[in-house]
């Protein structure tokens, strides 16, 4: 990969490669593709059967297994409305039950619960697909310890530190006041508990300040589960290249999210992401697939090509990049890491391998 993108950077090999459709079918099948943040739990805690076909959404298990993906962190995403009716644990309970009961209970020929690493790579060889849980928002804690022990004894495996609101002990991107300046002390506690639990720090949704705390707090590799390149689409939510490079130096991972305005500053500024006066229900400027790749070829020249993974963000964000409208697209990603020169081992650490590294380091640093 590097020797062609080197020679196409001079100019004198910029074509794209002839890329088979068995060649895709081959690196496709031989990754073990692991998605780090899809929030149709948001569906199927309302009742959706996610074993069904739909025609709206962007995830069912047909889809998932026509898209290849071998594991997926569905997301326990708790809205911030919760924390102002002091229900946000209740809520973090009722997505979690979602994950265990009606997925991977309801579903038991398809997916099933993963815990570690190793439990990725066996169920995947199984022939099911592996289901894990991320709460996605702090506050889903209620400021106390002794719940995010028992949010991981109920196998959550990631938290993310903020959503878009700040909680009691560290401040988010999508909150200007900033009430802690990054991390509290309490929040230090909150991280040293997760790395002795063997749970993932998830600096999505946090700011600059508390990202920066956070990398300070942790002794283990950190992820952002689902971000983006702030150089390429600047809003809040994305990462800065200083940030890129200290997660890829201290051996995390940048997940890339597949949201339009995470992804393209046109979509962005058609978004109430950078104009707030923008009218919601206009459409947003669409982003492509050259612009996931884009993201991907970003973040590997700044953090490696450990440093970066895929966390999609399906379900959860309302335009999509066309040719990944939904969980049966990825191969289309696939044909495009490999015209862009990306080889199938590059590929495999990409998917997933670099994440099922951080796992194992966080499970390692428990034991």
């Amino acid at each position: 990969m590097r020797l062609f993108a080197f020679f196409c950077a001079l100019g004198s090999l910029c074509a794209q490669q002839a890329i088979t459709d068995e060649q895709v079918r081959r690196v496709h099948r031989s990754a073990l593709l692991i998605d780090s943040h899809n929030d149709v739990t948001s569906d199927t805690v309302k009742g959706l059967d996610i074993g069904r076909p739909r025609s709206t959404g962007r995830t069912d298990t047909r889809r998932v297994r026509q898209g290849g993906v071998g594991a997926v962190f569905f997301a326990a995403y708790v809205a911030s409305s919760y924390a102002g009716e002091n229900r946000s644990a209740h809520r973090a309970l009722e997505m979690i039950d979602t994950i265990r009961h009606d997925i991977v209970a309801g579903h038991a020929a398809d997916y099933e619960l993963a815990l570690t690493a190793a439990d990725i790579e066996r169920i995947h060889q199984s022939g099911k697909i592996a289901a894990l849980i991320g709460i996605e928002g702090g506050h889903a804690i209620e400021d106390s310890p002794r719940l995010l022990r028992q949010f991981y004894n109920l196998g959550v495996r990631y938290m993310t530190l903020t959503h878009a609101n700040s909680n009691g002990w560290a401040d988010s991107s999508g909150d200007k006041r900033k009430p802690h300046g990054g991390l509290s002390a309490l929040g230090r506690t909150v991280i040293a508990e997760m790395n002795r639990l063997g749970m993932m720090v998830d600096i999505s949704h946090v700011s600059d300040e508390t990202f920066r705390d956070a990398m300070r707090a942790s002794r283990v590799p950190v992820i952002a589960s689902h971000s983006s390149c702030r150089a390429l689409s600047n809003i809040p939510r994305n990462m800065s290249d200083e940030m890129i490079r200290e997660l890829g130096r201290k051996g995390g991972v940048i997940q890339i999210n597949f949201g339009c305005e995470f992804l393209s500053q046109k979509s962005a500024d058609t978004s109430n992401w950078t104009n707030p006066s923008y009218a919601k229900d206009k459409p947003i400027t669409p982003a492509t697939l050259g612009d996931v790749v884009a993201h991907i070829d970003h973040a590997v020249k700044l953090a490696g090509v450990g440093g970066v993974g895929i966390g999609s963000d399906f379900d959860g964000i309302s335009c999509v990049p066309a040719g990944l409208e939904d969980v049966s697209k990825f191969p289309n990603l696939t044909r495009a890491l490999l015209e862009k020169g990306y080889s199938a081992a590059d590929i495999g650490k990409i998917y997933g391998g670099n994440l099922l590294r951080v796992m194992r380091a966080v499970e390692a640093a428990r034991k």
